[in-house]
Parts: C-alpha cells; sequence; structure tokens
C-alpha cells in the first residue's frame, strides 16, 4: 500500500482522501480488513486520533464498517454503493428485483450489439466459474462468481454511466443475490441463453434471456418465501 505521510493542515480531511483512494483504488478490497489504527497512523504519519476521525467519516458515509472487537472493514466502494446498500437493506426484495430486472435485461440487449470478442471470453470465464461455484454447494463463491457474470455483461456494453452504475448497485447486490439462488439446492437459474444470445450479436434474444432470468429468480423468491 503506498500512503504519502500528510501534511499539517487539514490533517483529518486529507487522511481521508487518501484512505478512500485505497479503497475506490481497489488497494483495499471490497469486504476486506483495513490496517489497525495503530498502522495506518505510522504510514501516514499522524496521530491515531486523526485516524479515528477519519475512519468515523468514512463508516458514517457508508464505505467503512467498524466491528467492535474485530476491526474495520471496506463496505463499499464508493459513496454512492455506500448510500445504495443502506437503502437496499431497507428496500423489499421485490423491489430490488425490478432494478436488477432495469439494469440486466438492458445491458444484455446492449451488450448483443456492442460486445468484442474479448467481452466474450470475460463473460464465458464468469459463466464457467458460476457453473462451477454451484456444483461445488460453495454459497459465498457462487455469489460471487454470479455477480461477476452480470458485470461482465453490463461491460460489454461500454457504456461507462451503466457500467459505473451497475457497479455500484452490485456491490450491494450480495444479499439478494444469495437469497434469489444461493440458498436454494435445487432450484438452477440458467444464464447461458444470455451468454448465447450475446455472443451470436442477437440482441432481441438477449433481451427475452434477461426477462427469463429473472422470472427464474422471481420464482425462486417466491418459492424461499422472501417476497412474502
Amino acid at each position: 500500500m503506498s500512503l504519502r505521510t500528510a501534511q499539517r493542515a487539514s490533517l483529518v480531511d486529507q487522511v481521508i482522501d487518501q484512505l478512500k483512494e485505497q479503497i475506490t483504488s481497489g488497494s483495499w478490497k471490497l469486504n476486506a480488513k483495513i490496517p489497525t489504527e495503530t498502522v495506518l497512523a505510522e504510514q501516514l504519519g499522524v496521530g491515531r486520533n486523526t485516524v479515528r476521525e477519519a475512519v468515523r467519516a468514512l463508516t458514517h458515509a457508508g464505505l467503512l464498517d467498524c466491528r467492535q472487537g474485530d476491526g474495520t472493514y471496506v463496505r463499499a466502494i464508493s459513496e454512492l454503493s455506500g448510500a445504495m446498500a443502506r437503502r437496499l437493506r431497507a428496500a423489499e426484495q421485490l423491489e430490488i428485483l425490478e432494478v436488477r430486472r432495469a439494469l440486466e435485461v438492458e445491458a444484455a440487449r446492449l451488450a448483443a450489439t456492442r460486445r468484442s470478442d474479448g467481452d466474450i471470453v470475460n463473460i464465458q470465464a464468469a459463466l464457467t466459474q458460476r457453473e462451477q461455484a454451484w456444483a461445488s454447494g460453495d454459497v459465498d463463491a457462487f455469489v460471487e462468481a454470479d455477480l461477476a457474470f452480470h458485470v461482465a455483461v453490463v461491460q460489454a456494453t461500454h457504456n461507462r454511466v451503466l457500467i459505473d452504475l451497475y457497479v455500484d448497485f452490485s456491490a450491494a447486490l450480495r444479499t439478494s443475490i444469495a437469497a434469489a439462488g444461493g440458498s436454494l439446492e435445487q432450484n438452477y437459474i440458467p444464464h447461458d441463453g444470455i451468454l448465447r444470445a450475446i455472443a451470436s450479436g442477437d440482441a432481441t434474444a438477449a433481451e427475452h434471456a434477461g426477462h427469463a432470468c429473472m422470472e427464474h429468480i422471481l420464482i425462486a423468491l417466491t418459492e424461499t418465501g422472501e417476497l412474502d
């Protein structure tokens, strides 16, 4: 980690900016535990109180999660995703599904007309990881792989606004994905139709495949009682 020694002026603001940079740049991964106050204070050349104030500010912004007796973890990758995570925690599963449908179905349609060969490779790799995670029964791995598949589809749209929006939204999606698929041992939700439609450049088929995926998820959530 490359942190710069902070200057004396506006120390807390400087530390906030530097810690935020570690998060947004990916140096500190989502859900990863960050260094202790003591370590950060030494790296930044400031007092522990300054670090504590900065961490408190980023916790309030939704980027960090302080767990008593355990440490501090990265909760969100941007302030938008932090705010979105707070909103999604209070949202109904049906509301989340409706937003997923709007973003993911449109992404599949756009990806079919804009994808590159590299995009197809990335989507296929993500789908393979998803299949392997499902077969292994590892719920956490499945959720991450499923999320990676949808992110790969969105990235194939080459729409920077949609990509940024979905990445922020998807950071708060893990609970919803686990409820929709990871907890169901017998209900497999196929995604290969989305890949085939995108690879063939058929926007209509990609849109239909995206809708079919959402319908599967709706059924899964209904069967588990998540929509009750």
